[in-house]
């Protein structure tokens, strides 16, 4: 029996490895262009919203790909999915070193999206059928924290690279960097099996289970399913919130408190690491505690206290550093919990298409908020961007307790 948990355990590590990396690389690309755009700006002549544009233009295409693609996860299964989407996150880097001008960019903008769109259905469907239930929120965890890596090592990466060479060698090196993530992934293949027919053996018997005498939910049956679309709205909310800060602190910082954009650049890497750290606590508490809305609300909460002292303009220099090592932990803190409640809102059977519609949330606000506070600095308000980033953070709080309010059979 030990030596069975122990097997089982060590499995469970294995596949949230490899599942882990892969999120971790769709991270890594969420940032590799908006450090990048002052060197951008200098070479072309962009302004502020045509840079924000191309991260509004990624994060739609992202957004309608997530939605289409947790059907195909239900289709085909997740691995070939997954392996499309580390493929095409390489060409996108590629395409983005060999940019004349916007309509390359904007073509590497669209085919990273389509990359990174495919991440969520393919990653929540393998953790939610490959890992032992004990091991969830510990496996949320991982699988956080590689994403909060990947944000964190981007700026540092492409900034690095950029000042030893140029802004072209960066994005050529991010693409050798996935295609070798891709390599990995491939060898590792046999990890990654999803079989497609259990899944659908085992939401149909936990449909009848929970519905005797009725009907099966039809394919689009879910879409009709109010707790859908407020775990959307939460999502939307949420990564509305996060890519403001990472597509436009550094620029913010510097208009109000005349800290270079490079400084500003490494603030978003130890907020991305302090996120690291907090996710780590956060699947312990969420494990031990399950009170996921109470760990979500304190965490919000700190950090909008964190963003509005930004926006007064007065907070002394040397203590902003603080300020976003507080803030990102407060983000790791809370996904864990985000993810569980999450998953305890959804239908029972949850699957591919669920997923894949509900984390289509996170592309969406992901698209808005760049075009909506590139406008902002553009005009000269750049205490707008905190300001908003705490306004988009009491929505969050308002509306995980809502998803919390309701309960449903747990997901599968």
């Amino acid at each position: 029996m030990i030596d069975a948990l122990k097997m089982r355990r060590a499995s469970d590590v294995r596949v949230v490895g490899l599942i882990s990396l892969a999120h971790g690389s769709s991270h890594f690309f969420h940032l590799i262009l908006p450090p990048m755009f002052p060197w951008l700006k200098a070479e072309f002549g962009f302004n502020y919203a045509e840079l924000g544009l191309l991260m509004t233009i990624f994060f739609v295409v992202s957004c309608i790909v997530q939605a289409a693609s947790g059907f195909l996860v239900d289709r085909i299964g997740s691995r070939p999915v997954l392996f499309a989407g580390v493929a095409l996150l390489a060409l996108a880097a590629l395409i983005y070193s060999q940019s004349n001008g916007y309509a390359m960019l904007v073509l590497g903008a669209v085919i990273a999206g389509c990359g990174n769109g495919v991440f969520h259905p393919v990653d929540y469907t393998l953790i939610n059928h490959k890992i032992s239930p004990p091991n969830l929120p510990y496996a949320y965890s991982i699988h956080g924290v590689t994403g909060y890596i990947g944000w964190a090592a981007a700026p540092a990466f492409m900034v690095a690279v950029t000042t030893i060479a140029d802004w072209r060698i960066a994005f050529l090196s991010a693409a050798v960097l996935e295609a070798l993530i891709l390599v990995f992934l491939w060898v590792s293949r046999a990890r990654l099996v999803d079989d497609v027919q259990a899944r659908r053996d085992e939401s149909e018997a936990k449909h009848i289970a929970n519905n005797p005498g009725g009907a099966p939910m039809s394919t689009f049956g879910f879409l009709k399913l109010p707790v859908v679309w407020l775990c959307w709205i939460f999502f939307f909310f949420s990564m509305a919130a996060t890519t403001g800060l990472q597509s436009f602190a550094p620029t913010a910082l510097f208009k109000i408190y005349d800290i270079a954009v490079s400084s500003g650049n490494y603030y978003l890497t130890l907020m991305s690491l302090g996120g690291a750290g907090g996710m780590l606590l956060g699947g312990y508490l969420a494990a031990k505690l399950k009170v996921p809305e109470r760990i979500i609300t304190i965490c919000f909460t700190v950090n909008i206290v964190m963003g509005l002292l930004m926006a007064t303009g007065l907070v002394p220099v040397e203590l902003i550093i603080i300020a976003f090592i507080v803030i990102g932990l407060g983000l790791g803190i809370a996904a864990p919990s985000r993810d569980l409640m999450i998953r305890s809102a959804t239908p029972s059977g949850s699957s591919g298409r669920i997923y894949g519609i509900v984390y289509s949330g996170i592309d969406l606000g992901a698209a808005l908020s760049p075009l909506i506070f590139g406008i902002f600095l553009d005009v000269g308000l750049p205490k707008f961007l905190f300001i908003g980033v705490a306004f988009l953070q009491i929505m969050i709080i308002l509306t995980g307790f809502k998803v919390a309010s309701i309960s449903t059979p747990k997901a599968s």
